[in-house]
């Protein structure tokens, strides 16, 4: 049987959640059945510098221990980091690239030619909406999910409870959150 392994970065600015994704990520999936790993990659330790976070998902142990160079998906927190990170460079060719983003990113038009999809959604709007709060690092992982089918809404909303389990109002709102960016994205 051939493995099959999923490599995903989560690239976002310190603060916004993005090494929280990756455990949140590796979570669901683990409740899916599958092998997983979720570490993070710092640069300098502060708030609002560039950090990414990885997760890879597998049907089979995994075995490699490095870091992620080259990704299946990237899930982009804030869409401001594309000018300083070249996300092109670090997908996989015909990977796919998740946005946090209201419209297609200019930094992202080369894309076609390495057939590497884009995808956009506008999670800040859906947090600011639902949880009223510009938090968007669990929200992505609902469009993750829809694009990816790598993980299901269920097991993706189990690991929400597991990780806010002491806080079960902000649970229940980026449960919400979350099963809105999924639907929407299934249409």
């Amino acid at each position: 049987m051939n493995m099959t392994m999923y490599e995903i970065t989560i690239l976002g600015r310190g603060g916004q959640g993005a090494v929280t994704s990756a455990y949140v990520l590796a979570k669901a999936a683990f409740h899916d059945g599958m092998e997983v790993q979720a570490f993070p990659f710092f640069g300098v330790e502060r708030r609002g510098a560039p950090v990414m976070s990885f997760c890879r998902i597998s049907d089979e142990p995994i075995k490699l221990r490095e870091q992620i160079y080259k990704a299946d998906y990237f899930i982009v927190l804030d869409p401001a980091l594309l000018s300083s990170v070249n996300v092109l460079e670090r997908i996989k060719d015909h990977g796919e690239i998740i946005v946090n983003s209201a419209h297609f990113p200019e930094e992202l038009g080369k894309a076609e030619g390495k057939g590497v999809k884009v995808s956009y959604v506008d999670a800040t709007k859906t947090a600011l909406e639902i949880i009223g709060k510009p938090f968007v690092n669990i929200i992505m992982l609902g469009a993750f999910a829809a694009i990816s089918k790598l993980v299901t809404l269920n097991a993706l909303e189990k690991a929400i409870e597991e990780h806010f389990s002491s806080k079960p109002e902000a649970a229940e709102l980026n449960k919400k959150a979350t099963e809105a960016i999924f639907k929407a994205l299934q249409k």
